[in-house]
């Protein structure tokens, strides 16, 4: 039973891709490069470049007040995330002035963000592009139901009128479902890059007031 009702939504898959004409397929095409992005982005976001910042920060925290940078320095390198990268630039010049740590956080910020929003921006151009494709095959399809109507025998005119319509529509359907589903993972993906790159800034700065702190007390 289960076998059998897999076996009709597929087939109907089938036909409903088929019946819209080669631009469908390039939709579907798109669509697959689309989430195989989205999906690749999500695995480096989530597991790679995110930390929590706060419970990290906190962890430096304990060993800088302690005046064990050397023992900082190496819980940022047990990490590959973006924000451990850019503090562990900063305490390698812990015990210079406030402006030469500035500098060496933003030196590394530069080249980390880029990473963190590396890939996003294909997603918006995707999802521009399955609706233009999915406009695209629908005036195609247009195009060749009103050319069919026209040499057609009239009584089956208006039969063939609304079989070519009905076909033309689902080019477009497919193409906004397409692009809906691609701007919604874009935007959550968006937000979880805006995350990583705020609390760059955030604890950047509260780490270049740690340090500052600390050499005032060392004095």
């Amino acid at each position: 039973m289960e076998g059998s009702a897999v076996l009709s939504v597929f087939n109907s898959t089938a036909d409903f891709i088929q019946s819209g004409g080669i631009f469908m397929y390039i939709i579907v095409l798109i669509w697959v490069v689309g989430l195989a992005i989205s999906w690749a982005r999500f695995m480096k976001l989530s597991f790679k470049l995110d930390v929590d910042g706060s419970s990290f920060m906190n962890e430096l925290q304990r060993y800088i007040l302690s005046n064990d940078i050397q023992g900082a320095i190496r819980v940022c390198s047990g990490s590959v995330a973006a924000l451990p990268k850019v503090l562990k630039s900063g305490l390698k010049r812990a015990n210079e002035n406030t402006d030469q740590v500035q500098n060496a956080i933003d030196a590394t910020a530069l080249e980390v963000i880029p990473k963190v929003e590396s890939g996003l921006n294909y997603l918006q151009m995707i999802a521009n592009i399955s609706t233009l494709f999915g406009l695209l095959g629908t005036i195609q399809g247009l195009i060749q139901s009103f050319s069919a109507v026209a040499a057609a025998d009239p009584a089956q005119k208006a039969e063939l009128l609304a079989t070519g319509i009905s076909k033309a529509m689902n080019t477009t359907f497919l193409g906004l479902l397409a692009a809906i589903s691609i701007m919604m993972i874009h935007t959550f993906l968006s937000a979880k890059s805006d995350k990583i790159i705020n609390e760059i800034d955030e604890f950047s700065v509260k780490l270049i007031d740690l340090l500052g702190t600390k050499n005032l007390k060392g004095e």
